[in-house]
């Protein structure tokens, strides 16, 4: 009986051993807290995670990240990029707790963690970042609203991240999401944002790798769908000096991609800027004739000169804090997104872009704005060809 009792009490401290053990482990690849480490960004990338599996959805890709702004447009492609070969996602979010719930269907029972946080309090975002191993931050807003600005939500916020990540010791990569003609002499104040916060960033974590996308077009987009509601509530589309500005947009299933595919290499994109436009160019007015064929409308547009497109949109922001009252959101009148677009936005020559990231990106016309179609008069099936437009005269 004696030696059973020494047998138990001798197994007993050496499973508190190897507990101690596991915690200084963990505590060590983690971090802590309360105290701050310098940049351990490794510089291999991921490739020498644990991985189990044959790399689908129940497998076990290494990979635990924190994406910030997984809520939004971008969010729910990128995290079901990250789900489907087994990667764990915390999902910090601010909102209520519906907010996130469209996004725990897409990873394996327990593979989504949805996680409440506010992002002015740093205590609070450590919490959501202690056992990732990446982090990847999406968060952006097009305007202002009375309680966060432009800087605040474009650089600020990634600015405070980026410093996190540099303390926290086990974080292996940084991506952050940017905009194509991110500049600070932009006439766009987020635009002007974003440069700063790239600056920022790479003065923190000079590792980080940046990914510029252009206007991204889908199912949930911010340029389509209102020029679509916009058409047809009121039949016509106004367009800002005729629409001839360049852009270059991109499918947003294919930047998601991206930015897994640069997380996947062996480091060779770490440090560096990818901008991602996709394979064609239009201007704003071709762009909405593709709209228009899709939607079997007849094209009408009304041509809205530069200053008084700005002088439509201003009493919005001139107002915003000097009313006791929320205002609308902006759609088609925000005035931001007019400065922005009052010049080309395209891939320059010498960036690297989806063709280094092993990538060819969708062509926009066809499945990519297919969603376009229950914006229909008629409904989803109006018409045998797309040359069948609805007859505008039989609508009031």
């Amino acid at each position: 009986m004696q030696a059973i009792s020494r047998r138990l009490a001798r197994d007993s401290c050496n499973s508190r051993a190897a507990i101690y053990t596991l915690r200084s482990l963990s505590d060590h690849y983690y971090g802590d807290y309360d105290r701050r480490y310098a940049s351990t960004l490794t510089t291999k990338g991921v490739g020498h995670l644990v991985r189990k599996g044959t790399g689908g959805r129940s497998s076990v890709s290494g990979i635990v990240a924190t994406v910030f702004g997984a809520t939004g447009f971008l969010g729910r492609y990128l995290v079901q990029e990250l789900a489907k070969m087994g990667s764990q996602v915390l999902v910090p979010f601010r909102g209520s707790e519906d907010s996130p719930r469209h996004l725990k269907l897409m990873g394996d029972l327990g593979q989504i963690v949805p996680m409440k946080y506010n992002p002015r309090d740093e205590n609070s975002i450590k919490a959501v970042m202690a056992k990732a191993n990446v982090v990847i931050n999406l968060i952006g807003r097009e305007y202002d609203t009375r309680n966060y600005s432009f800087e605040e939500v474009n650089h600020h916020m990634a600015e405070q991240l980026a410093k996190l990540s540099k303390e926290h010791g086990g974080i292996m990569r940084f991506i952050q999401l940017s905009c194509l003609g991110a500049s600070k002499s932009s006439p766009s104040r987020m635009l002007q944002a974003k440069a700063a916060a790239e600056e920022s960033i790479l003065r923190e974590l000079p590792e980080a790798t940046i990914v510029r996308p252009a206007v991204m077009v889908g199912t949930e987009d911010r340029i389509l769908n209102p020029w679509a509601q916009f058409t047809r509530k009121y039949n016509f589309l106004p367009l800002v000096n005729g629409g001839t500005t360049k852009i270059q947009p991109v499918y947003v299933a294919d930047v998601a991609s991206a930015v897994v595919a640069a997380l996947k290499d062996d480091g060779s994109s770490m440090g560096k800027l990818y901008e991602l436009g996709g394979p064609d160019i239009y201007t704003l007015h071709e762009l909405a004739e593709i709209m228009y064929e899709v939607i079997r409308e007849w094209p009408h547009y009304v041509n809205i000169p530069l200053p008084i497109a700005k002088a439509i949109s201003t009493p919005r922001d001139v107002l915003l804090n000097k009313v006791p009252f929320p205002l609308p959101s902006p759609s088609i009148f925000n005035l931001d997104m007019i400065n922005a677009l009052s010049s080309d936005k395209l891939v320059s020559e010498d960036a690297l872009t989806f063709n280094d990231l092993g990538l060819v990106p969708h062509k926009v016309k066809g499945y990519p704005i297919e969603f376009l179609i229950q914006y229909r008069k008629g409904g989803p099936n109006y018409g045998s060809t797309v040359s069948e437009r609805a007859n505008p005269e039989s609508y009031p």
